[in-house]
């Protein structure tokens, strides 16, 4: 049963502007997803990340909840090998999934200098 949707876009040329800022990287990206955006080409890094935060806003949607709900390093966006996305949540945004028995499904896209970002929460 769906218990929640939400989506997102961000500009990539935005993102690009905002990655230049250590304390935004901090703030905004968890160890592992950070480890991730490094290992790619400045313009996939940008692109990835815009994904990643788009995603980030999509999830907390689909909670009900605004930016500052939850801290959004805590709301990781990685990879499986094959390349779909995933979240690797932490903290109070794990907790509140677990304690209302919900998953959290993620979809993203690329085009014309935008990333897009789809969040399902099912029940458990």
């Amino acid at each position: 049963m769906i218990a929640g949707v939400g989506a997102d876009m961000v500009r990539v040329e935005r993102m690009e502007k905002s990655l230049a800022s250590e304390a935004f990287w901090q703030r905004v990206f968890g160890a592992e997803e950070r480890a991730f955006l490094e290992k790619l080409s400045p313009a996939r890094k940008a692109a990835s990340a815009a994904a990643n935060f788009a995603a980030k806003e999509a999830f907390l949607k689909a909670c009900g909840k605004g930016l500052g709900g939850f801290a959004l390093a805590e709301i990781q966006v990685l990879r499986e090998k094959s390349g779909a996305p995933y979240y690797a949540l932490r903290g109070a945004a794990a907790a509140h999934l677990a304690e209302k028995g919900l998953h959290a499904a993620l979809s993203l896209s690329h085009e014309a200098g935008l990333a897009l970002a789809f969040a399902v929460l099912e029940k458990s």
